[in-house]
């Protein structure tokens, strides 16, 4: 019995033990996860979650080696520009002259008694003083003397005084159908000039507008027949032969803003030579309206620029000056106020192609025959 009690307090004592021992083994993994969490907890950080509006990209920074600007083209067009010049100085050089002829009585009949005149002009604004004394029977003195400023085509003149004189020797003798003989002078010892060059280049247009000096001289000779065909009307022909000199001081471009092909102008002469067959009628309707009316066709020849330019890109320049013809026109309106005294309207010009082109100048005179 005894045996028997014994045998049962091991059995439990076993059966104790291992169920202890299988309590242990179902429990420890738990454990384990168990102590794991609570070491995330206390020391470790989740991974975080994805950003639903992500940071922008930072901006690149500047090239410290810009890219440099392009390089403009356009050398030849203003290499060409310097021939604009040159036909502005030949249209300056035709000017000079029509302004200076109304100095010689070109609105004016043939032979006429001794008259002085005070005018003043626009187009071309131009005031001074002409008239014409005689001599002897056959030879009058005819002269004058303005201020003048006047622009056409990119130049402008401002400062400019004109002298003219002339000799005309009228064959009075021969009787009312005889020939006529003019030699004479303009001259424009010293003018302010503004000269204006344009040129294209890639990077858009430049114009430059420049100042210098100069100066203008003319010498002529006109043989011709005068007819008194009336009381009233004197008609007459001619042909005139005049020789032209301009001289301009050297300058260089003037500073503007974008030049990149700037030109340098050496002082230079321009010349040429023109021949002009004219004619005019003089009329007086009742005895106190005068009327003339005048003109011919001129031709250049023997015409030579002064140009010698330097222009960056493009070297040494030398345009050339064409020759062409053109027609110049003139007439006067007389009011005789009382006798000796008249009110003249005149009004002289060119028409032809450019680099003379068509203009006109006009104004009016208070003349006094004595």
């Amino acid at each position: 019995m005894a045996t028997l009690r014994i045998r049962g307090l091991l059995v439990a004592a076993a059966l104790a033990a291992m169920a202890s021992m299988a309590l242990a083994w179902s429990i420890q993994p738990g454990s384990a996860a168990t102590l794991t969490l609570a070491n995330c907890e206390e020391g470790c950080s989740p991974s975080p979650s994805p950003s639903p509006y992500p940071s922008p990209s930072p901006s690149p920074s500047p090239n410290p080696y810009p890219s440099p600007s392009p390089t403009p083209t356009g050398a030849d067009s203003s290499g060409n520009s310097i021939g604009g010049l040159a036909d502005q100085r030949f249209n300056q050089m035709i000017t000079n002259r029509v302004l200076g002829t109304v100095l010689l009585g070109v609105n004016e009949q043939v032979n006429c008694s001794d008259c002085i005149s005070a005018f003043g002009s626009a187009g071309s604004f131009s005031a001074g003083i002409h008239g014409r004394k005689e001599l002897t029977n056959n030879l009058s003195l005819l002269a004058g003397i303005a201020y003048t400023q006047y622009n056409e085509g990119g130049y402008k003149i401002t400062s400019a005084p004109i002298g003219a004189f002339a000799l005309r020797y009228d064959f009075t003798d021969w009787g009312s159908s005889r020939p006529f003989f003019d030699v004479g002078t303009i001259l424009t010892p010293w003018e302010k000039a503004r000269y204006t060059r344009s040129y294209d280049t890639s990077l858009g247009p430049v114009s430059v507008t420049s100042s210098t000096n100069a100066s203008n001289y003319a010498v002529y000779g006109r043989a011709g027949w005068m007819s008194r065909v009336s009381p009233r009307d004197e008609v007459a022909a001619s042909i005139e032969v005049w020789q032209l000199w301009q001289r301009v001081s050297g300058y260089s471009d003037s500073a503007v803003a974008f030049n990149p092909f700037d030109a340098s102008i050496a002082t230079g002469t321009d010349r040429t030579s023109l021949v002009k067959i004219g004619g005019q009628w003089t009329h007086l309707f009742g005895s106190n309206i005068e009327t003339n009316i005048n003109g011919g066709w001129v031709q250049s020849f023997a015409s030579h620029s002064g140009i010698v330019a330097t222009v960056t890109g493009q070297g040494m320049v030398v345009p050339t000056m064409g020759n062409q013809g053109w027609f110049e026109y003139g007439g006067r309106l007389g009011f005789r106020v009382q006798k000796g005294w008249i009110v003249d309207l005149f009004a002289n010009g060119t028409l032809g192609p450019q680099p003379v082109g068509n203009t006109i100048h006009g104004g009016v005179g208070l003349r006094i025959n004595y």
